[in-house]
């Protein structure tokens, strides 16, 4: 079940930023005994594919700060962030030792479904909020906030490794500002489609 969690929470991570988790895990897997990668993942600790990686990384932190241009990048990342998502699950063993199903060990694609799946969730949610926190803030939350989802990443990243029991925790402190943002988003969506209403109502 630990192994579950580890890669629930790594999926998570990467919804966030995509890179993060394949840095950790790769770093990790590369110089320590912490992560163990199955042979069909050894690439991830090849050091040239950390290096990709890492500058990446480097322009995701820096352009997903900028408001107007976050939301391109947001746009591009539908794709990255859920695949990244099913790497990391399926890197970590996380499939194969779910509950000990020996199906999911039989069937590994199930395992980069749960992760795209994962990731794709996350990356929706924090796409949608982001034009709702630069609209209101007039750009100044953005880099805020993008700090806040970078270091959400790494922190769900680590904990999914080193304390996979505190992942369910990691999950409930993200919701919380995802309902908020979710809610607010649809308030904002009826009051536009109310003041429509009002003006195409003939005086």
């Amino acid at each position: 079940m630990l192994a579950a969690l580890t890669g629930l929470g790594l999926s998570t991570a990467a919804g966030l930023n995509a890179y993060i988790p394949l840095l950790v895990v790769g770093l990790l897997a590369n110089f320590t005994d912490a992560v163990r990668l199955p042979q069909d993942y050894a690439w991830l600790t090849n050091g040239w594919v950390l290096a990709v990686i890492a500058v990446l990384l480097l322009a995701e932190v820096v352009l997903d700060k900028v408001p107007v241009v976050d939301h391109v990048n947001d746009m591009i990342q539908t794709a990255v962030r859920p695949a990244a998502g099913g790497v990391v699950f399926s890197a970590t063993q996380a499939a194969s030792q779910f509950d000990h199903s020996a199906w999911m060990t039989q069937n590994p694609w199930v395992s980069w479904v749960i992760g795209i799946a994962v990731a794709l969730a996350v990356h929706i949610m924090k796409a949608s909020a982001r034009p709702v926190v630069n609209v209101s803030t007039a750009g100044v939350g953005a880099p805020v906030v993008s700090t806040v989802e970078d270091a959400g990443s790494l922190g769900m990243s680590l904990v999914a490794i080193f304390f996979p029991a505190l992942v369910i925790v990691g999950l409930i402190i993200l919701a919380i500002p995802a309902f908020f943002a979710i809610r607010t988003i649809r308030r904002r969506k009826a009051r536009k489609a109310q003041r429509l209403s009002q003006a195409s109502q003939p005086s």
